[in-house]
């Protein structure tokens, strides 16, 4: 098979974590490319929910190969929490399976702080709705060169000093901005460094481990989020520190563009966001509260409520252009059933003008208006369903209309949770 990245095409929890865990199985290793714990991938596995945040999804499949690549921001307290909850069902989570790249930029508690301090200082209208997981202030000092890397862990002297160095500038926040106590460089150093032992054995040339791994089989890349969070190409400045297109896969990970040959895009159904920011097809009705309510719409890191509204095929457009599909991977089908109508966004009408691709002005999708075109619905339950044939006929024009109107062929369908709820044309 071939490698393959593995990218949300909307504002994330478009259900890449079960894609990314049905191709591990084909895959000689999985790498986690961009983001942080500010994401999380939910897996129903034989009727077993299991979260991850950090570690990539194929972990669950025995013997294949985990990375954890250098565009990553990890928090090493919550990587250690998903090894030990991990090990304690008897996944194999030793390092010689599950590494981190030595270039991975680590999360401190000083960037968490940083981040719910921004947060609480702005005004309802201007926040984020961040995570506070302190992601966009490690992705600064990363930026300003005075980001502790992974490798710098194995380094107590460097880390302290490195420690100390973050903490001239973030003190001066804290204590002349944000009014809040200045953080002690050594209570900082001395809380990290048992962690950092533990982190050690983890470390990893992640390019190299990479490079090893094709000789054996097909690559599998795992992104964060969705495209339009991205933060050149996303809702700016709604959207995350990180890019999360299909691009970065290489730069993130630690490998030749050439590397990437298969792209799928994973889209739900219909469309959802949490936090703040447009949303063209929100929905404030009942077809809103009904979608919410049958697909279980709450954050897998935050616990959030996430916006619900139809399926908008303007952003599908353009992570189909920015990403160069190959194919979509569509979820949570199934939670569409029982609707006895179901609308699809073709267009936009934007400033007296209709456009067929989001506005390039910041915040522009705030004033855009979703041009709707309207489907028949279906009754009957398709989550047992095993074939595309076997889908309801309007189920099935629901999936050739998405293909017509965004030129890229549905390869994948799921109608449940399950991992066996899958099928593959």
């Amino acid at each position: 098979m071939s490698n393959t990245v593995i990218i949300g095409t909307q504002w994330g929890d478009e259900g890449k974590g079960k894609i990314v865990d049905m191709l591990a199985e084909k895959s000689s290793a999985i790498v986690r490319f961009q983001g942080g714990n500010n994401a999380g991938h939910t897996l129903v596995v034989g009727g077993e929910t299991c979260i991850l945040h950090l570690i990539p999804s194929g972990i669950l499949h025995p013997g294949k190969i985990c990375l954890i690549g250098n565009g990553v921001v990890l928090d090493p307290e919550v990587f250690l929490k998903e090894i030990d909850a991990l090990a304690a069902k008897g996944v194999d989570v030793s390092p010689e399976r599950m590494m981190i790249s030595k270039k991975a930029q680590i999360i401190m508690p000083y960037h968490r702080l940083l981040d719910n301090c921004r947060e609480s200082l702005k005004s309802e209208d201007s926040k984020i709705g961040t995570t506070g997981r302190g992601i966009g202030p490690c992705y600064e000092d990363k930026a300003s060169r005075i980001g502790i890397r992974a490798a710098d862990l194995a380094d107590p002297e460097l880390l302290r000093s490195k420690i100390e160095e973050a903490l001239i500038e973030k003190n001066a926040l804290f204590e002349n901005l944000f009014k809040a106590e200045p953080l002690d460089t050594e209570k900082v150093y001395q809380e990290i460094l048992p962690i950092a032992e533990r982190i050690k054995p983890f470390l990893a040339d992640a390019s190299s481990v990479i490079q090893e791994c094709r000789k054996k089989g097909m690559i599998l890349f795992e992104g964060a989020q969705g495209i339009h969070l991205d933060i050149d190409h996303g809702t700016y400045p709604f959207v995350t520190s990180s890019n999360t297109v299909a691009g970065n896969a290489a730069a993130g990970a630690g490998c030749g563009p050439r590397t990437l040959e298969r792209i799928i895009g994973i889209v739900k159904a219909y469309t959802t966001r949490v936090g703040s920011g447009p949303f063209p097809t929100e929905l404030f009705d009942a077809n809103g509260e009904a979608l919410q309510q049958a697909g279980h719409e709450f954050g897998a890191t935050t616990g959030r409520k996430r916006r619900c509204g139809w399926l908008d095929l303007v952003v599908l457009r353009e992570s189909a252009r920015l990403c160069d599909l190959t194919e979509f991977a569509l979820t949570k089908l199934d939670v569409l059933s029982g609707l006895d109508e179901i609308s699809i966004c073709t267009a936009y009408e934007y400033r007296g003008e209709k456009i067929d691709y989001p506005p390039q002005e910041q915040n522009g999708m705030a004033y855009c208006k979703p041009v709707y075109e309207t489907m028949p619905g279906w009754k009957e339950d398709i989550t047992e369903v095993k074939s595309f044939d076997e889908l309801p006929q309007a189920a099935r024009d629901y999936i050739n209309r998405i293909e017509e109107i965004s030129g890229v062929r549905v390869g994948i369908v799921s109608v449940g949770p399950d991992r066996a709820q899958t099928i593959v044309r």
